[in-house]
């Protein structure tokens, strides 16, 4: 019988990336334009707060990785030695269904855009093609698919830093004749900085924590990481700077170049703007290229994080499903639960099929419930941990994230469907209620 041990194929390189990707989504290229309608130019405000608190959570999950002897897999293995069983437990399943939804989610919207060059092609079709594509390169072996992520990161950012050039170009042209001061506060020209007041920051943190999330998922890969305590806390030294920076920059060159209004109403995405405005030819296509992209990129490691999460929580169990879902294929990847992960994608045809466009607001909704409780686990793992080992500034910036944590918790029920939030709940219940505790520890005490 195959050993059930994770091959380590991946390096700081890798997981360089895949922490810039995670958080460099459709997020950035389509759905800024949602965050500047729900705040104007304060929007800048959330992706700062957003961005500082992901910085303490990502910080948090580096001490939590270098405190252990020895690394478990999965997210329940970073939490475990801190928040026990259960709430490792919880973790795991909380940040499975996450990524199963952003499946769902971002296929959907995949298709849509793929649809703008291909109007008469069913959404299914798209899937099937997407499922096809993400199954192979995730059987295929986990050095495909950290290479894939890669090069894929590689391009979106590409394109970010081109956007940075471009709107550095047409703010600097137009600060040579009208002054730069004026310039500048050009921006608050249409109603003020916050033309929505501080509830529409708090409703456009809603997009800000569903754009940023997925960067935590660097903590799933300590089982196929080359030397993790070294290539984790590096990776998250590296790219926390660049994740607020590729944000911030880009929202502040295009507040000044364009009113907000014009942004938040625009039925294009900003980018294409701005490509627009240097006479970029096929501008649209070009931006609407790297939208799928995102998308895949998102869908991918959906997969990956999906089902490594699965094999992580269903390993030490003795049920024929869960001997199934951990069987390894040759490239020691486990086959199956890859297969029930990429599943999932014919489920969200399904169910937009009934529920059209408002599936993928539903989605997202939900989504960002389930970034917030994902980071505030993390954030409570590393406040004790701070707590144990006495070290004074991790425990007070702990203790800060999670207070901001719960602020937004409480704003986003406050601005979202109830219908949402009681969805959510629900599975959250369902999830917290069916932990069991083991009655036999089967479980090597090797790490996987």
């Amino acid at each position: 019988m195959m050993e059930k041990k994770l091959q380590k194929q991946m390096t700081t390189r890798h997981i360089t990336m895949l922490a810039l990707g995670g958080a460099i989504g459709a997020g950035l290229f389509k759905g800024s334009g949602n965050a500047i309608g729900l705040a104007g130019p304060a929007v800048l405000v959330a992706f700062l707060l957003g961005g500082l608190l992901l910085f303490i959570v990502m910080t948090g999950l580096g001490q939590l990785v270098l405190s252990q002897e020895t690394i478990k897999g999965g997210m329940s293995g970073v939490v475990q030695p801190v928040l026990g069983d259960h709430a490792a437990d919880f973790i795991d399943w909380l940040y499975w269904s996450m990524w199963i939804i952003n499946i769902i989610a971002e296929a959907v919207a995949l298709a849509s855009f793929m649809q703008v060059w291909f109007p008469t092609v069913p959404v299914w079709v798209f899937v099937f093609g997407l499922a096809l594509l993400t199954t192979f390169i995730n059987l295929y072996s986990v050095r495909l698919f950290a290479e894939t992520e890669y090069w894929l990161a590689l391009a979106k950012i590409a394109v970010i830093m081109l956007l940075i050039v471009f709107g550095l170009y047409l703010v600097g042209k137009h600060a040579l004749v009208n002054g730069l001061i004026p310039t500048v506060s050009a921006m608050n020209s249409h109603g003020g900085f916050a033309p929505l007041g501080i509830s529409g920051i708090i409703s456009s943190l809603l997009v800000v924590i569903y754009s940023y999330g997925g960067s935590e998922l660097i903590a799933i890969t300590v089982s196929e990481t080359e030397d993790p305590k070294t290539a984790i806390p590096r990776a998250i030294r590296g790219v926390m700077g660049r994740i607020i920076s590729f944000y911030l920059i880009p929202m502040l060159l295009l507040l000044i170049i364009y009113p907000w209004h014009t942004l938040a109403t625009s039925e294009v995405s900003p980018f294409v703007l701005i490509f627009e405005k240097m006479h970029i030819p096929y501008a649209a296509d070009v931006v609407n290229f790297v939208i799928i992209l995102a998308l895949f990129s998102s869908i991918n490691s959906g997969v990956y994080a999906s089902s490594r999460t699965l094999f992580f929580r269903l390993h030490d169990r003795p049920s024929s499903f869960s001997k199934k879902m951990t069987t390894l294929n040759h490239h020691q990847v486990p086959q199956n639960a890859v297969l029930f992960c990429t599943g999932t994608l014919y489920l969200g045809v399904i169910i937009s099929y009934f529920l059209g466009e408002k599936l993928f607001s539903y989605l997202v909704g939900s989504l960002s419930y389930t970034v917030l409780l994902t980071w505030g686990l993390l954030t409570v793992a590393a406040f004790l941990l701070a707590k144990q080992t006495n070290h004074r500034r991790h425990l007070i910036f702990s203790g800060l994230a999670f207070i901001g944590l719960t602020l937004i918790f409480v704003g986003i029920i406050v601005n979202n469907s109830p219908t949402i939030t009681l969805l959510t709940a629900l599975l959250y219940a369902i999830m917290f209620f069916s932990y069991r505790k083991p009655t036999v520890q089967v479980m090597d005490k090797e790490s996987l």
